[in-house]
C-alpha cells in the first residue's frame, strides 16, 4: 500500500456519534458539562472509534529513536552518542518515558528507525533502522525521497500491528540529539513563521546557541527552498528519521479510527507532516500537554489543538503522551462507569 492510497482511507469523523457521546454525558449525576475536558475526551473517544459503549482501551507509546547529521552543527548541548545511551535505557526501563507508563498502565515499545549505531541483538528493541542517521540538512538533503516514504512506512505499519493486536489507545515518543533543529524547520515551512520563532533551546543551549541554532536552520531553508504544500518534500529536505516515523504513525492509526495521544514538539512537527498528506489526520489528534520549547505552542495553534496539560515539560520520549493517556483513559471510566440520575435515583434541576 502507498502512502497516498492510506491517506485516502482515512475518513472525516461522525459528528452524530459525538452528539450521542455528550447526550449520554448530560444524563450522568453531575452538572450537564461540569467535568469540562473530561467530557469532551469521552465524546471524542467515542466519535473517532465509532463505539458508543467503549472498554477502557489498551495504550501504548511508541519511541522512535535516530540520528541527525545536523548534531555536527553543534545545535545541541549533549554529543550524538546519548541517542544510543538513551535507547539502551529505555530498554532496561530506566527513563522518564518508562516510569510514567508504568504509572498510567502504558506499554512502551522502542524503535529504532536511523540510530547511528548498531545494537546487535537487544531483547525488546524494534529494529526498523532506515539509515545510520540523517545527512547533514545545513548542507545538503536529510534523505533521500524514497528513505522519506519508507521511514513513513515504518510508523504505518506498527500502528497497523499494534492495532491488530488490540491497542485501541496509541501515543507518540521520540529520541533523537539535536532533533529540535529539523522540528523547528519543519515548523517554519508548514506554518509560515520565522525560523526565529519556531526555534527554542532544545536540550538547554543558552541564547547564543540557540541564534546559531537559528541561523543553521535559516542556511537549510534558503538552500533547499523546502515546498510546503508536499510535505514529504519538507520531510526529505529538513526532516528527521524519528518525524517520519511519528507522522507514519498518525496515518497509520487514523485510517484504522484509532486516537493519536501527541507528546511534544517533536510530535507536533510529526502531526503537521501528517496533516500536510491528509488534513482529516487533525480530527484524531489529542494533545497530551504544551512543551515549553516555544515552536510548540506554533504547532499547536496552527493546528487548532487545546492541550490537556501545561507542566512546563520538554523531555519528549512520549512522556506527556503518557499522562495525557491516563487521562483519556480517566475520561472513559466516566463515560461509562458513572451513573445515570435514572440509575442512582437522583433527582435532575429544576427546569
Amino acid at each position: 500500500m502507498s502512502i497516498q492510497d492510506l491517506c485516502r482511507r482515512i475518513q472525516p469523523l461522525d459528528g452524530s456519534l459525538y452528539a450521542k457521546a455528550k447526550a449520554r454525558l448530560d444524563r450522568l449525576i453531575k452538572p450537564p458539562g461540569s467535568l469540562g475536558r473530561l467530557e469532551e475526551l469521552a465524546a471524542s473517544y467515542v466519535a473517532i472509534t465509532g463505539e458508543l459503549k467503549p472498554n477502557v482501551p489498551r495504550a501504548v507509546v511508541f519511541t522512535f529513536a535516530a540520528d541527525h547529521g545536523v548534531a555536527l552543527e553543534g545545535v545541541s548541548a549533549y554529543p550524538r552518542e546519548v541517542t544510543p545511551q538513551m535507547v539502551l535505557n529505555f530498554l532496561r526501563g530506566g527513563a522518564g518515558v518508562n516510569v510514567l507508563a508504568r504509572h498510567a498502565g502504558v506499554d512502551v515499545r522502542v524503535v529504532d528507525i536511523g540510530v547511528d549505531y548498531e545494537f546487535g541483538a537487544v531483547s525488546g528493541l524494534l529494529d526498523r533502522k532506515v539509515m545510520k542517521g540523517t545527512r547533514n540538512l545545513a548542507i545538503g538533503p536529510a534523505m533521500t525521497r524514497d528513505q522519506t516514504e519508507q521511514a513513513v512506512m515504518v510508523g504505518v505499519e506498527l500502528a497497523t500491528e499494534a492495532v491488530r493486536e488490540g491497542f485501541g489507545l496509541i501515543g507518540t515518543g521520540e529520541m533523537g540529539i539535536g532533533n529540535t533543529t529539523p522540528s523547528a524547520a519543519i515548523t517554519a515551512v508548514m506554518t509560515g513563521r520565522p525560523a526565529a520563532e519556531a526555534t527554542g533551546r532544545g536540550t538547554g543551549i543558552d541564547e547564543s546557541g540557540r541564534l546559531h541554532k537559528v541561523a543553521v536552520i535559516q542556511q537549510a531553508l534558503d538552500l533547499h527552498r523546502p515546498n510546503p504544500a508536499d510535505a514529504l518534500d519538507v520531510l526529505t529536505k529538513v526532516g528527521g528519521l524519528e518525524i517520519a516515523g511519528l507522522a507514519g504513525l498518525i496515518l497509520g492509526a487514523a485510517a484504522a479510527r484509532v486516537p493519536v495521544v501527541l507528546d511534544g514538539f517533536i510530535a507536533g512537527a510529526a502531526a503537521l507532516i501528517a496533516i500536510g498528506l491528509q488534513p482529516l489526520c487533525r480530527e484524531y489528534l489529542i494533545a497530551s500537554h504544551c512543551s515549553v520549547e516555544r515552536g510548540h505552542r506554533i504547532v499547536l495553534d496552527h493546528l487548532r489543538l487545546k492541550p490537556l496539560l501545561d507542566l512546563d515539560l520538554r523531555l519528549g520520549e512520549g512522556t506527556g503522551a503518557c499522562l495525557g493517556m491516563d487521562l483519556v483513559c480517566a475520561a472513559i471510566k466516566i463515560y461509562t462507569e458513572m451513573a445515570t440520575f435514572d440509575e442512582a435515583g437522583v433527582s435532575e434541576r429544576n427546569r
